[in-house]
Order: structure tokens, then sequence, then C-alpha cells
């Protein structure tokens, strides 16, 4: 089993953005203090993959952790989700013991 899981949903949506602002198909996603559960997502594109990331790559894309995020999201899928409430990165923790509302915050 991998670290961590990139959807198929997920790594099309990054390649489109990527694609549309010229940069490469990096997604970084870290884990901050902070948001209304005591830890928060982040997610942005990155320029390189740094010497301590544990990577993930499907369909040319590729998903990026840094070794102290990965401790909290090991096991964790990212995923691209459209619904009701608009569209969004969503990640699927199994470490997070609560969540808040809007899917950004966990706790662990």
């Amino acid at each position: 089993m991998s670290d961590i899981d990139l959807t198929p949903s997920a790594a099309a949506r990054v390649a489109a953005i990527a694609a549309r602002l010229g940069k490469p198909a990096i997604l970084r996603l870290s884990v901050e203090g902070g948001g209304c559960s005591g830890f928060q997502y982040k997610f942005g594109l990155a320029d390189a993959v740094e010497a301590e990331d544990l990577t993930v790559e499907r369909d040319g894309v590729t998903l990026v952790v840094d070794d102290v995020s990965i401790d909290l999201v090991r096991g964790s899928a990212v995923d691209f989700v459209s619904d009701l409430g608009g569209q969004a990165f969503k990640v699927t923790n199994p470490n997070a013991t609560a969540g808040c509302g809007c899917g950004t915050s966990f706790s662990v």
C-alpha cells in the first residue's frame, strides 16, 4: 500500500490547472497547525520536488508531501470533488479522529 494516494479525478484537475498556469503538474499537500479542529490541509502547485518529499504519481501528475506532514496524512487519499458546496480538493484521512464541517481541518 502506498503512503498516500492521488485519485484520477484529482490528477486530472491538477493537470488542467498546471497547464492553464504553465507550471509543472506537481501538487503539494502540507499540514499546518490551525483551523477549527487543530490541523488544516494546505494545497498548492509546487515548482519542484524537494529531497525530503514523499511522492506519488498518477497520470503524469505528482503529489508531494513533506516528511513532517506525511505522518499526519499517511494512508489518506487526495480527491477532487464537485458537489452542492462547490468544487474542492478533499483528503480522506483515516488518522483523523474529528473534523470540521468544511472538511479542511482535522484533529488526531
